[in-house]
């Protein structure tokens, strides 16, 4: 048997092939995926990308990862339309309340309320 046919007999097992119903590997393919890379409907692992993600870098609808890219997203680095982290909360805070806190970082939303703050802290001019 020649390397073609080898290679033909194990099916195929890389992208652009039909997704299997499940798989396990370096860049599996299949509804549901599991390994480094897994791609299909339900994926679990390194760099998950599927619909549903679960892994440490996720790509999809719906993710929960330490950094995640989709619609509805949960972990610490978070990007989509809904998103969850747990210091979401006092991201938030400090977003909506820009008074300054003590770990010295002052911003304002406009310019005479910290023009202002700077008069009150001694400071002198503007530059």
């Amino acid at each position: 048997m020649n390397s073609s046919e080898q290679q033909q007999s194990q099916g195929s097992a890389h992208c652009g092939s039909k997704p299997k119903k499940n798989a396990i590997g370096i860049a599996p393919l299949g509804i549901i995926s599991i390994g480094i890379v897994p791609m299909g409907i339900f994926t679990i692992g390194i760099v998950p990308m599927g619909v549903v993600s679960l892994g440490v870098v996720a790509m999809g609808v719906v993710n929960a990862s330490i950094v995640g890219m989709g619609i509805f997203s949960a972990g610490i680095t978070t990007m989509g339309l809904k998103v969850w982290s747990p210091e979401g909360a006092a991201l938030q805070q400090t977003v909506e309340n820009p008074k300054p806190s003590s770990k010295n970082i002052y911003a304002y939303p406009t310019r005479a309320e910290a023009e202002a703050e700077a008069e009150k802290l001694g400071c002198l001019g503007c530059a």
